[in-house]
């Protein structure tokens, strides 16, 4: 009887036998190839899903390598980042769920079987004798199918790229921590050459006051200044070490392997700079954050299509089967088969889909007028990422080249009236504080230079927080003399 039963559910529905077929987002991997091309080509760095154990080793390999130079500089900490950062990895898993959800979309729904059977009891009953087998399957579903495969698609591509929005906000964030952490210990080494300095005119003062060559005023001034560049020192150094522990976390190091060291010093600003006559339209064009919202958009029109094809049968059910019965008689028993054919569906006598159809036609405006509004934004930050990319280097260079040798030049003056003991120790001072203020906002200058031009490149391909993050073209390697922090 249930071989009977299974031959005539093949006959009705011949496509659920299909289930189970193999498709591109069966794949482990699968959609990571999008992500790496998005990441390769912005970042100019490779990441690595990594989903067992010898994945793992590899890449631990891997970054052991990297860390054996000692002193990184921006590239490596990113490659670094994008190898080693479990939360990365984390993100990864959600294009896992995005392609394993666009599978199970491409399979068909499995038949519901219910068997029963009659005449069990009194011995009446047993004379007669019925075994009923019925295969339900959803019809609708199968109507719609290519709808919704059609959706799983859409939100596929779309976790594809927010992978790749995760990895690339991760470099951004990795090449920024390394520029604040060099500019940091860049500060602590201007501080500590003035400390130097000031240490040594604190002795010396303390020596003239045992001679009586100096006032105990002239001393206390010599004192307080070597005083409180002391502290600005320690608060430099805090710092210092605060941000490389941050570049620490973004790269997942622990253990030995933050025995790393960053350089003592940013790179000089360049030569020339960039030039991006038409960056508005490499944005739109390569905005990786766009293509989502693009994508959002597709994804909720082809919804919007499948609610309004379901609008007013939610549940079509095909139920098919047979039933076979059994008496017994006087010259011998009695068996008759008979078929079963059954369509079930819901009446939309109350709920005509009114309301299904008014939230799905509001998510398609809003992910419109979203999309749009994207537009804008992405043409403004990549006008003001240019902006400062082109003011940060002119004021950075303003300082390198008016203002501190400008203060250099004043301290050295200072220092030989001094010595002609024709300028006061409070001039002295002053003019030596003034020159260590000044060498510290160049410092800054410079550092912000680098801060922009990682922003430019995050206003072209995308992946920064609040809209703008590092790119490729933070500096690779610090042109410093030293082993570095």
């Amino acid at each position: 009887m249930r071989l009977r039963k299974l031959n005539l559910a093949a006959a009705i529905g011949l496509p659920l036998v299909l289930a189970g077929c193999v498709t591109e987002y069966s794949a482990k991997d699968a959609g990571f190839t999008t992500v790496d091309a998005k990441v390769s080509t912005a970042a100019t760095k490779k990441s690595v899903w990594i989903q067992n154990r010898e994945q793992a080793d590899r890449v631990n390999a891997e970054v052991k390598a990297l860390l054996k130079r000692k002193t990184i500089d921006a590239d490596t900490a990113v490659q670094i980042a994008l190898l080693n950062n479990k939360g990365l990895q984390a993100a990864y898993a959600d294009l896992g769920d995005a392609s394993a959800d666009a599978w199970q979309a491409t399979l068909f729904l499995n038949p519901t079987v219910s068997i029963g059977t009659t005449g069990i009891g009194t011995p009446e009953l047993r004379a007669y004798k019925a075994i009923e087998g019925l295969v339900t399957t959803n019809i609708l579903a199968l109507l719609t199918r290519d709808k919704t495969i059609a959706v799983a698609d859409a939100r596929y591509r779309q976790a594809q790229l927010n992978a790749a929005l995760s990895t690339l906000q991760l470099a951004t964030d990795t090449r920024r921590a390394w520029i604040e952490a060099v500019a940091a210990w860049e500060t602590v080494g201007q501080l500590n050459q003035a400390q130097a300095a000031a240490d040594a005119s604190s002795e010396l003062a303390a020596k003239l006051g045992e001679t009586g060559a100096m006032g105990k005023g002239n001393q206390a001034r010599e004192h307080v200044f070597n005083a409180e560049l002391a502290g600005q020192a320690a608060e430099a150094r805090l710092s210092a070490r605060l941000a490389k522990e941050n570049l620490t976390r973004l790269m997942g190091l622990w253990g030995s392997d933050v025995e790393y060291q960053v350089p003592n010093r940013l790179p000089n600003l360049p030569k020339t700079l960039a030039r991006k006559d038409s960056i508005e339209a490499e944005a739109l064009k390569r905005r990786v954050d766009l293509q989502i919202a693009r994508l959002d958009l597709e994804a909720v029109a082809k919804s919007y299509k499948l609610t309004e094809a379901t609008r007013y049968v939610t549940d079509l059910e095909l139920v098919a089967g047979a039933e076979s019965e059994r008496e017994k008689e006087d010259h011998g028993t009695k068996v008759e088969t008979t078929g079963q054919f059954e369509l079930e569906f819901v009446i939309p006598i109350f709920d005509s889909g009114s309301a299904r159809m008014r939230k799905a036609e509001l998510a398609h405006m809003r992910s419109a007028n979203l999309l749009a509004e994207k537009a804008v934004n992405i043409r403004s930050e990549a006008r003001s990422a240019y902006e400062a990319y082109r003011s940060r280097y002119d004021i950075a260079r303003h300082y390198r080249n008016n203002v501190v040798p400008l203060r250099t030049k004043i301290e050295e003056e200072a220092t030989l009236s001094y010595n002609g003991m024709i300028t006061s120790t409070f001039e002295l001072l002053a003019d030596v504080r003034a020159k260590v203020n000044s060498t510290v906002l160049s410092v800054n200058a410079k550092r912000d230079f680098w801060l922009a031009d990682a922003d430019l490149m995050t206003a072209i391909h995308g992946g920064g927080s609040g809209g703008s993050a590092g790119g490729a073209a933070a500096p690779a390697a610090a042109e410093s003399g030293g082993a570095g922090h």
